[in-house]
């Protein structure tokens, strides 16, 4: 993501209330960068807009809920914007990429559920269901887990909502 990346850092400590401080941190910087982009001819609803940043959000929890829970807590969040689309026609926002840092060097692994009804084990399922791309690099006294979410280009003809 080079030239005109926008980025926003959180350092963090202690796993409490973490979840809910990352996702109202993500949820003020998508708001602040106006990502995904509406209100203009063939943009996105409000509906559809909201589903993109509630699919982020439930990204950032299960990534940060990770961390507490198999990486001693996350140590610092960074979220990266690319540059919007240069194709007017596209009228596309940049593409989001989130990272998760936290004390372990211990890589996420795809796990089943356990028992049946019961939290754990769907994270990196979601992940890959909802992130574009996701992965893992390792670092001096740690990890960093990131996605990458792709800015929905708005379908032609769609109308604001």
């Amino acid at each position: 993501m080079g030239q005109g990346v926008r980025t926003r850092r959180l350092g963090l400590s202690g796993a409490a209330a973490v979840v809910g401080r990352c996702r109202a941190f993500c949820r003020g910087a998508i708001e602040d960068w106006a990502w995904p982009e509406r209100g203009h001819p063939g943009g996105l609803t409000d509906e559809q807009r909201d589903a993109v940043v509630d699919d982020v959000l439930l990204l950032v929890s299960e990534t940060v809920t990770n961390a507490v829970r198999h990486g001693g807590g996350p140590t610092e969040l960074v979220l990266r914007l690319a540059p919007a689309e240069p194709d007017a026609a596209l009228r596309r926002a940049g593409d989001l990429r989130i990272e998760v840092s936290d004390a372990s060097r211990a890589l996420p692994r795809l796990r089943t559920p356990t028992v049946l009804g019961l939290p754990g084990g769907y994270g990196l399922m979601v992940m890959e269901l909802l992130a574009r791309r996701w992965g893992v690099m390792t670092r001096e006294g740690g990890k960093t887990v990131w996605f990458e979410v792709a800015a929905p280009a708005p379908a032609h003809g769609a109308r604001s909502g």
